[in-house]
């Protein structure tokens, strides 16, 4: 890699170091995870995590690994539900591999080699009883015996060690009130600890590095309800890798309930949580938590709102003024953020296709919810616009507004770089500043 593509990698990432630190990640480590030949690259990653103020949370499974285990001992489990049923003979293997890799993580951690990004690390883990487990029971006329489910999370205790800069590692095998043991799912404990410590984040793994769509791309982002629609496709075609079936099925249940971000990545990609995590169009996909507010396209329903938001701001002198026949003609430029009925905030992406351009315009937030980044939004969505349609730059005319684009990667132009029809309608008299971002 050349000394500037290492500068302008580091360039990119800061913003997302400043963003994550001092937040709190509950990663899932499945056993299908650990077993990889890189899983000692992932470990690092995590370290490197860990190093730059962000408290992690470790909840690791062992399905493939109790498998091979109880293979090994001529003993067999059946599945009910994907939930695999602990009897008496096979709790004591299950605790055996459980500890054992609880044993090979924590070794991992405490690595510091000096050819290794952990060297100087001196990494703090804390492993007990963080989670109280009850038995499943019987369901459907099946006896779930020794394995269990969540009962109760000690939030208190968890945060206690991660204040004091500790990594929480945490195993399927959970005690209950009575004193016994129980085998768990990882990705249930994942989920009912990333919800009661409130987390930022839960990352998964699988060997799929995401959800694809039928073109075989990326989705980069679900909303639960698809992502759920989309799990339920899964398992009734049998498709997707049964950790990628689990991992979806816990981000839509974390979602729903607060979670903000749910971030899946693949365990065969070297680097792929940095990638997601630390650069702006990330690698995997994310479900996120339904929004109170909609992004959407503006229809001619919109027209009033949109002329209530923009009207004070064409008074002021800060745009252009727009007629209602004007706005009724160029609706279909037009993005807008909703908020109970309410239009908060509107934005328009002018095509320039010749020129291989356009132009953002009419950018305004209402005035009482200008402290969350709504434009920023508004600008993320005109990029992906852009990008799609193969633009090779956006453009921005502002009076007032210059130093927000400069902010978010614009750079001064000159009337020279507008397209040539947009040159001939430049306002000499109003003298706004241009702004253009290279995509």
């Amino acid at each position: 890699m050349r000394t500037t593509e290492i500068v302008a990698g580091f360039r990119q990432s800061a913003p997302y170091v400043n963003a994550h630190r001092g937040k709190t990640f509950v990663v899932v480590l499945g056993g299908e995870t650990i077993q990889q030949a890189e899983f000692h690259e992932i470990i690092n990653d995590i370290a490197l995590l860990h190093s730059l103020g962000i408290k992690i949370v470790l909840v690791y499974g062992a399905r493939p690994q109790i498998s091979s285990a109880l293979e090994s001992n001529q003993l067999t489990s059946s599945f009910h539900k994907s939930i695999r049923i602990t009897d008496d003979s096979t709790l004591g293997l299950i605790k055996q591999v459980a500890g054992g890799l609880m044993l090979d993580i924590t070794a991992r951690l405490s690595m510091s080699l000096s050819n290794t990004p952990m060297q100087g690390a001196q990494i703090n883990v804390v492993s007990g009883n963080f989670v109280i487990a009850q038995p499943i029971g019987v369901d459907d006329g099946i006896d779930y015996h020794h394995s269990g489910k969540v009962r109760r999370i000690d939030v208190a205790g968890i945060k206690r060690q991660l204040d004091n800069n500790c990594i929480v590692v945490m195993g399927p095998i959970a005690a209950s009130i009575t004193g016994e043991s129980f085998n768990l799912t990882a990705e249930e404990v994942a989920t009912q600890v990333a919800i009661k410590l409130s987390a930022d984040k839960m990352i998964g793994f699988s060997e799929a590095n995401g959800v694809f769509n039928k073109d075989g791309k990326i989705i980069a982002e679900l909303m639960p309800n698809k992502a759920e629609s989309i799990y339920h496709k899964m398992v009734d075609n049998e498709e997707g890798c049964s950790s990628l079936r689990a991992f979806l099925r816990a981000s839509v249940t974390a979602a729903r309930a607060g979670v903000p971000r749910c971030h899946l990545v693949s365990h065969q990609i070297n680097g792929s949580l940095l990638q997601e995590l630390f650069s702006r169009d990330g690698i995997g996909t994310q479900i996120v938590t339904e929004p109170a507010e909609r992004l959407r396209a503006a229809s001619i329903s919109d027209i009033g709102g949109i002329i209530d938001l923009i009207r004070p701001l064409e008074d002021q002198g800060l745009l252009v003024r727009r007629s209602r026949e004007q706005l009724e003609m160029e609706i279909d430029h037009f993005i807008l953020i909703e908020r109970d009925g309410l239009v908060i905030a509107c934005a328009a992406l002018y095509p320039f296709n010749e020129e291989s351009c356009g132009e953002m315009s009419c950018l305004a937030v209402h005035p009482e919810y200008r402290d969350a980044d709504r434009g920023q939004t508004l600008l993320k969505h005109i990029v992906l616009k852009a990008r799609q349609r193969n633009y090779e730059k956006v453009f921005a005319l502002t009076t007032r507004s210059i130093h927000w684009f400069l902010e978010h990667g614009f750079k001064i132009g000159k009337v020279e770089d507008l397209p040539q029809q947009k040159q001939k309608l430049y306002n000499y008299q109003r003298l706004s500043k241009i702004l253009t971002l290279e995509l």
